[in-house]
């Protein structure tokens, strides 16, 4: 990956998943967001960027672009990421919701064919507090230190950032990995990501009911993670069967344990796999100190 605050950054696309203010937000904290790309629009200016039609004439006047930021309809995310992917962008940022999922299941096929990373969909995006803001996330939650938060959540992420900004525990990556049926990169890659990352030196895992990636970074966890992890379940107190829209359940439950997917279910994994849980945000600064101490 590179991370690097002059690594080089493209927005494709400028519909409803990004504003003006995140773009602005992006370059007064330094990001070196060099251009957009939006059909149709080239040559014209938008939010303080020049507009391209193509990635491939970005690429023809900056050079070699590191990560691509994308914003387009639902339905145009899969074009989109392959243009990227054929102008050798390998860092993909999903901010758009609701990508259909075979879209996303070809895409994921492409990227790992080409070694490239993909971030969301329905994703706000990294920090590198201090240093880069790759998407939506408030940079002013965020303070340079030691701590990496891995979510599935966007808004949760951000709560969670700040308690330990409050407790005086900065934070040295933060990442969604968005919250879409189908995603791209999963917790195990960011649990291993984390766990090499010489400025990490604890990390915090946040997931919500549906599907079973939790307990799948559970059981990885256990077996390939050496750093302290500390986790946080949202939704405990959610009525049985009742799904989060924004969680990805859509998937069939038919033959499945009925237990699958919930907050209970996720519990249960990480309780065997002797993570400890904060039981609420605020709880997470104390069990970290406990890890750390």
């Amino acid at each position: 990956m590179n991370l690097a605050p002059d690594s080089k950054v493209l927005i494709q696309g400028f519909c409803e998943f990004i504003s003006g203010t995140h773009v602005a937000q992006m370059k007064a904290y330094g990001t070196n967001l060099v251009a957009g790309v939006n059909p149709g629009c080239g040559g014209q200016e938008l939010h303080g960027l020049p507009v391209f039609d193509l990635v491939e004439e970005v690429i023809e006047q900056f050079g070699v672009i590191d990560t691509t930021i994308i914003c387009v309809d639902p339905y145009d995310v899969l074009d989109a990421a392959l243009e990227a992917i054929a102008s050798n962008i390998r860092q993909i940022i999903i901010i758009t919701a609701g990508v259909p999922p075979l879209d996303m299941v070809q895409l994921l096929r492409k990227a790992e064919a080409c070694e490239t990373l993909v971030v969301g969909p329905n994703s706000p995006g990294i920090i590198v507090p201090g240093k880069i803001l790759l998407g939506t996330q408030p940079s002013e939650f965020y303070t340079p230190g030691k701590v990496g938060i891995v979510s599935r959540s966007s808004t949760l992420t951000y709560e969670i950032a700040y308690e330990l900004t409050k407790a005086g525990l900065g934070q040295s990556i933060s990442v969604s990995i968005g919250s879409d049926a189908i995603v791209g990169s999963s917790f195990l890659q960011w649990l291993q990501i984390l766990d090499e990352d010489e400025t990490t030196e604890a990390i915090v895992l946040v997931g919500q009911p549906g599907g079973g990636s939790e307990e799948a970074a559970a059981r990885y966890i256990t077996e390939a993670i050496d750093k302290p992890v500390i986790a946080y379940i949202a939704g405990r107190l959610a009525p049985p069967g009742k799904t989060w829209r924004q969680t990805g359940t859509l998937a069939t439950v038919i033959g499945r344990d009925p237990n699958f997917g919930t907050a209970q279910s996720k519990l249960a994994a990480l309780k065997e796999a002797e993570v400890p849980v904060a039981e609420r945000p605020s709880q997470i600064p104390e069990l970290l100190r406990k890890e750390i101490s």
